[in-house]
């Protein structure tokens, strides 16, 4: 089978953020396709191509690790801000994480229903992972999840979307695919189910029913609440899916960090 995340452009550039001029300057003469136009009473309203998340590494004094976990820690930042002022920041350092939004040949996403703890409740989720191996790209983490999670594999791979899942308390990054073109995962690329992954229940939903799930607030995770609906917006994209990039296994897993200082423990 054909391995579209091998020989494949980078979906997310070697540089994921905007420069300082890009984001000052028009990406388009028209608004997005599906973008908020600015109201006409709001005349400070910047012109939608010009608005950018952009990268901003600012200095780091003091920097405490003051919670070691198994998969994530706490970190406490001095940050100096642009007007001079340090504050203290604290936040969940997170490895990043991606997820697979797999649509069969009839239009339906998978959806996975999956108890998670600090909720206290039971979600529908698109298969998704940590990216926890080592110098492993999200893109291949999906396509390892799909099959782990879901034993499916796919031949067209597209970069969907990419987020900060909670950019005030975590440096959570989580990256989205598109699957497409679905077969059984073979035996050695399958994996024995565990703890709350081994009761996964899983579920077929038409798209627009699934879109109709997030609006009617009956599904809460934010992999399937972004998924979901980026999937929806890009089918109705000229060009639908296809117009997607190509998912790549050079795709980077997060903006850079800012140099701190100070000593580290090393991780256990």
């Amino acid at each position: 089978m054909n391995d579209p995340t091998h020989d494949s452009v980078c979906a997310v550039p070697a540089r994921p953020w905007p420069s300082a001029a890009e984001a000052s300057a028009p990406a388009d003469a028209s608004p997005p396709a599906f973008g908020h136009t600015p109201s006409a009473f709001d005349e400070s309203a910047p012109h939608p191509g010009l608005i950018a998340d952009q990268a901003v590494v600012r200095p780091v004094g003091r920097s405490d690790t003051v919670f070691r976990g198994r998969i994530w820690d706490v970190v406490s930042d001095d940050v100096t801000l642009p007007d001079g002022v340090t504050v203290c920041r604290e936040y969940v350092r997170h490895p990043g994480a991606a997820a697979v939004i797999a649509v069969d040949a009839a239009g339906s996403v998978l959806l996975q229903r999956q108890y998670r703890h600090p909720a206290r409740a039971q979600l529908w989720e698109p298969p998704a992972g940590l990216l926890d191996v080592p110098g492993e790209p999200p893109a291949l983490t999906a396509r390892r999840e799909l099959a782990e999670e879901a034993d499916l594999e796919a031949s067209d791979w597209r970069h969907l979307v990419t987020f900060n899942s909670s950019p005030g308390g975590s440096s959570e990054v989580i990256h989205v695919f598109l699957a497409r073109h679905l077969g059984e995962a073979p035996a050695d690329r399958r994996f024995v189910r565990e703890a709350e992954e081994a009761t996964l229940v899983s579920a077929w939903i038409p798209l627009d029913d699934a879109v109709g799930l997030v609006m009617a607030n009956r599904l809460r995770s934010p992999t399937a609440v972004v998924g979901i609906l980026a999937a929806a917006a890009a089918r109705r994209a000229a060009g639908g899916w296809d117009s997607l990039p190509p998912a790549a296994a050079s795709c980077p897993p997060s903006p850079p960090e800012a140099p701190r200082s100070g000593d580290r423990l090393p991780r256990r």
